[in-house]
């Protein structure tokens, strides 16, 4: 396995993540609501969302407040390809993406003719942000011989450069069958995920040097500090973890597989490694269980709320009724590069379908 880093001024951007500080730098902080001011703007909401016949899917990054009215709305709640596919499929005229803006970028590329919004163009991802189209694609281009795949936390134009699209349950799979036909592979943006990938398959993979901010803050002497607090826990991670916590973890899976695996392992106690927006779901789904939080690198880390997306806090009520009163914050993606970037994405759901797997990832 090859693992190399960007070119030019890109380089070792995951171990320095420069260009997110300054980003987070500018971004501005979420206002509080108060209870009555919250329940105002959730009323607001749903009676604009009824009057323009719109539809909110949220990921499980985001607040629990946010997820509660997607759900009271008939919207949605999941992973990223998943919120895409409801937004396919549902009726509505708009669609309110809370997420990141790779997930407003898939859902309308999924469905070119509805209008998506978001609360904010601003709330990005890190994977993103570390994987530019103006230095992957020529980074392609110097390895011909490899077949280019990237994970779904990627711009709509990276998307259409690859040659598979594909989300962290699925991405073993899509790996072993390249392997089996002999190619060898690029693999974007995620370093931890990409080396997951390599160590389970053995394939022959080149990887992009990228990581979540988030989840590269998970940490595995903390983590064993923490096992011998919980010594009857079940540790599940999110694969973008770094390997030393994946070596830890009783569970590997995606988001959606991490929330299956909380409600069947029989462990009372459950220590997660991942984003804790996810506890919103887990504690619905596990009432029974307590959930505990992984431990990080602390309030000196990379991140601005660890453990916890900083754009995917940037999803409010406020944002996203200004958003939908002015129709405001539109996701655009240019038709012919839409097309171009569903090319391997449905290369990646034909696959799923031909092998009867569930494709929920994280994004």
């Amino acid at each position: 396995m090859e693992k190399t880093s960007p070119p030019d001024n890109t380089e070792n951007l995951a171990a320095d993540l420069t260009v997110v500080r300054e980003y987070l730098d500018r971004a501005q902080t979420p206002e509080h609501l108060s209870a009555k001011e919250e329940a105002q703007c959730r009323q607001q909401l749903i009676e604009l969302m009824n009057r323009k016949n719109a539809r909110l899917v949220a990921h499980y990054y985001t607040e629990a407040v946010i997820q509660e009215l997607a759900e009271q709305s008939g919207g949605f709640v999941g992973d990223s390809l998943e919120m895409a596919r409801f937004g396919h499929d549902c009726d509505a005229d708009i669609l309110i993406v809370a997420g990141v803006r790779f997930m407003g970028e898939s859902a309308k590329i999924l469905s070119p003719d509805k209008k998506v919004l978001m609360p904010t163009l601003e709330a990005t991802c890190s994977l993103d942000i570390a994987c530019p189209i103006e230095t992957f694609a020529p980074y392609c281009d110097a390895h011909p011989d490899r077949t280019v795949v990237v994970y779904a936390n990627t711009s709509a134009a990276v998307k259409a450069r690859a040659d598979w699209v594909v989300t962290s349950s699925i991405a073993l799979d899509v790996v072993e069958h390249l392997m089996e036909k002999g190619e060898k592979i690029l693999w974007a943006p995620d370093k931890h995920l990409g080396s997951y990938i390599h160590k389970t398959t053995g394939a022959d993979m080149l990887l992009w040097d990228a990581a979540c901010i988030v989840h590269e803050e998970f940490k595995s002497r903390g983590l064993q500090n923490m096992r011998a607090l919980y010594p009857e826990a079940a540790i599940l991670a999110h694969p973008e973890s770094p390997e030393g916590v994946l070596e830890l973890a009783d569970v590997v899976g995606s988001t959606t597989q991490i929330i299956k695996a909380a409600q069947s392992v029989p462990n009372r106690q459950i220590i997660v490694a991942t984003d804790n927006g996810i506890f919103h779901k887990l504690q619905q789904l596990a009432p029974d269980k307590e959930f505990i939080i992984a431990p990080t690198a602390g309030n000196d880390a990379t991140c601005r709320s660890c453990a916890h997306c900083p754009w995917m806090a940037m999803n409010t009520l406020p944002t996203m009724l200004q958003a939908l009163e002015e129709e405001s914050s539109e996701i655009l993606v240019e038709p012919q590069l839409a097309r171009q970037a569903m090319t391997p994405l449905q290369r990646m759901l034909d696959f799923a379908s031909e092998q009867q797997l569930m494709v929920k990832g994280k994004a």
